[in-house]
């Protein structure tokens, strides 16, 4: 597979925006704490990444696909402990 710079770009900043996730998701899992989070931000966020996963899908854009793919998968991670933890 080629890639040209534009999808390169698009491949960094997915891995950038999509790392982001990770130490709010591991801090989730390991304390239970879910007292600051808000669940409207998550649920608001959670459903803006599924329709960004779904228009690179419709459009076959790869960084689009993998970053709003397993950013939606961590956001409903939290979004999950956020309800069962309160």
């Amino acid at each position: 597979m080629h890639l040209d710079s534009i999808t390169l770009i698009g491949l960094v900043a997915a891995t950038c925006t999509t790392s982001s996730f990770l130490p709010q998701v591991i801090k989730t899992l390991r304390s239970k704490q879910t007292k600051d989070i808000s669940l409207l931000m998550y649920a608001i966020l959670t459903a803006g990444l599924f329709l960004w996963l779904v228009y690179g899908i419709i459009l076959k854009d790869l960084p689009l696909i993998l970053a709003n793919g397993v950013s939606c998968s961590l956001a409903l991670s939290v979004l999950f402990l956020k309800i069962r933890h309160g």
